[in-house]
This record gives C-alpha cells, structure tokens and sequence, in this order.
C-alpha cells in the first residue's frame, strides 16, 4: 500500500492586519493628545533702578616668583613662611575680607606655595579669590 506523505504547507504571515491596527493606535494617540503651549516661563522680572554701583574695592595681589618668594601688593617679603605671608596679607588687607585677593603665580611656581596662598585666603575669610592670568600668545 503506497501512502501518501502529509505535504508542509508554508507559514504565511500577514501584515496587513497589524499594520491596519498600528495605523489606528497612532491616529487615536494623535487625536486623544492635547496640545499645551508649556515652553514659556510666566516670570516677572525685577525692575532696576539708575543708581550707580559702589566703587569697586581694589584687589589684594600675593604674587609667586618660581622659587616659591611671595610679595604681597608689589611688596618682596623676606620670609617665605606661611606666617609671614599671613601677617602680610593681614597687615596690607586690614579688616576688610570683602576685597578681592588675586594670586598671581609663575608658570614654574611649586603648586605648594599656591596651595598656601589660598589656605591662608581662606582662614582669613576671603571668600573673592581669582587666579591671575595673561593671553596666550597667538603664533
């Protein structure tokens, strides 16, 4: 007896359904969306007036040499200890901390005495301490 072998019938799959469904999701997302104008701030803004500011206080330079010697204001101390760069800057600032103390440092300063500067700005109650810098040259 010759029997016949079950023939594979291949899969088909069809889109078109699923493409029809995603089609209606994504109109009814579009219709069901609310359109809120969110992207402008409701502020009120300050008013100015025409007063002038206040001079400006001039700031305290500590400048560094490459050897690691301070001079505060144009001033060469003879002693490069942390106290004596204390009682400097305490003698040229006074009570005022709310000036500005400028450290200029040499590109081959140890870091250390940088570092210094800026601890002792910050035990005595600087709280305006900038870097001093200059352009680079344009080649």
């Amino acid at each position: 007896m010759k029997l016949k072998r079950p023939m594979n019938d291949e899969l088909e799959l069809n889109l078109t359904p699923l493409i029809d469904c995603l089609l209606f999701l994504i109109i009814f997302f579009l219709l069901s969306t609310t359109f809120a104008k969110t992207g402008k701030l409701q502020i009120t803004l300050p008013q100015a007036d025409a007063t002038v500011p206040a001079a400006k206080k001039k700031p305290l330079e500590v400048s560094v040499d490459g050897r690691g010697s301070y001079a505060v204001n144009g001033d060469i101390l003879a002693d490069n200890s942390p106290e004596a760069l204390r009682a400097a800057i305490v003698a040229k600032a006074g009570e005022s901390r709310e000036q500005p103390l400028i450290i200029s440092a040499d590109g081959q300063a140890p870091h250390q005495s940088v570092v210094s500067i800026m601890d002792i700005a910050g035990q005595l109650g600087f709280r305006q301490i900038g870097i001093g810098t200059q352009k680079a040259a344009t080649p």
